[in-house]
């Protein structure tokens, strides 16, 4: 992999990284639902949030660290949201993003769905320092899922992210159309050896993922699913898709650690609300007693600041880091993640806020343009 040249946004490495990827990896990491109105929709209703600025408040010393788990501070509000099949970005794939993630301080969440085993992500983590959350899909066959769960314990992660919006695949037109399934050298990697590890060809209007997930992901999942996932673990366990407030209400009733607000990239429900819209219903009901993260549509230092403003404990970024990985690796990953820490630590400063504390205790830092 060629040294790029200087890049200096998100865009740029997006824009780079178009070069290193097929066809079929980049049309599957970039794509949305249907007409994908929610993968647009998720960036842009970032721009109809406005920053008012303090003045004449030293920034010299600013603080951007946040509790992002109880006793488990981090030195800035982002972290790695799950995607799949990163191999088909680099060759080193989920390892190279752990390394990304250690260099740059970042937690980086793994995916079910991975090309590399959780425990070789893991063992990997423990060697560079990475800290590892691992996200969860709910198998048709309990006993998969459950010896996931185990296996993912064994591996070190520090916490479990159910993703609750997936018990259907959504129709993603474009891997439709390029009967999108993975390479013949890759695979699932922590289903080796059981009947969850090939993909399916694609075909017969459907792609090989969408015949993957109808034959193998439960679309029974319920609160009935998440109560028995918190029997078999003592983990945090954090649910990922939520986007309503009454939902939020009933996670936090039922226990969990945490909530991640994602409308999954837009690759699920088109027609859907903004992440970033769906933010403040969620963080009314929940009133500070769990934390809330989100994902979806984060694509600088400016949008972290949005979010936090309005209560959230941090963001998680997914696309980028494949940009990242396409681009240069495990240093494309640190470097993408240190934009978006220096773009944060930026707009603190060109705001006036001394720390996340701070800009939290504020409710005029953000106007909605249609107040304007």
């Amino acid at each position: 992999m060629t040294q790029p040249p200087t890049l200096l946004t998100l865009e740029d490495y997006r824009k780079y990284s178009e070069r290193n990827l097929v066809k079929l990896a980049r049309d599957y990491y970039e794509s949305g639902a249907e007409q994908e109105e929610t993968l647009r929709r998720n960036v842009s209703a970032f721009d109809r949030l406005l920053i008012r600025p303090r003045c004449l408040r030293s920034v010299a010393k600013i603080d951007t660290s946040i509790e992002w788990l109880p006793g488990k501070k981090v030195p800035f509000p982002v972290g790695i949201a799950p995607t799949a099949f990163q191999k088909m970005a680099t060759k080193d794939g989920e390892l190279s993003t752990v390394r990304g993630a250690a260099a740059s301080k970042s937690i980086m969440i793994c995916s079910s769905w991975s090309t590399t085993s959780i425990e070789d992500i893991g063992k990997e983590a423990k060697i560079v320092g990475a800290v590892l959350w691992f996200q969860l899909y709910v198998y048709k066959d309990r006993k998969v899922t459950e010896e996931l769960i185990h296996r993912a314990e064994r591996a070190g992660v520090e916490a479990l992210v159910l993703t609750v919006d997936t018990p259907v695949l959504g129709r993603r037109l474009k891997d439709t159309y390029n009967k999108f399934s993975l390479p013949s050298h890759l695979k699932f990697a922590n289903f080796e050896g059981n009947t969850q590890e090939k993909m399916p060809k694609g075909g017969k209007g459907e792609s090989g993922f969408m015949q993957y997930v109808s034959s193998q992901i439960d679309p029974s999942l319920d609160w009935n699913t998440l109560k028995w996932i918190r029997t078999k673990t003592k983990l945090p366990v954090i649910v990922k898709g939520v986007m309503r407030g009454d939902d939020a209400l009933l996670a936090l009733n039922a226990g969990v650690d945490g909530i991640i607000v994602s409308n999954h990239g837009g690759r699920q429900m088109d027609s859907c609300i903004a992440t970033i819209e769906a933010l403040p219903d969620v963080l009314r009901a929940v009133d500070k007693r769990i934390p809330v993260w989100m994902d979806g549509g984060v694509r600088n230092g400016r949008d972290i600041l949005k979010a936090v403003a309005l209560g959230a404990r941090g963001v998680f970024v997914g696309r980028p880091v494949l940009w990242g990985l396409a681009t240069a690796g495990s240093s494309g990953v640190s470097s993408v993640m240190e934009i978006l820490q220096n773009e944060f630590r930026h707009a603190m400063q060109l705001s006036g806020y001394r720390s996340i504390e701070e800009l939290q205790k504020d409710d005029n830092v953000l106007v909605h343009v249609s107040k304007l």
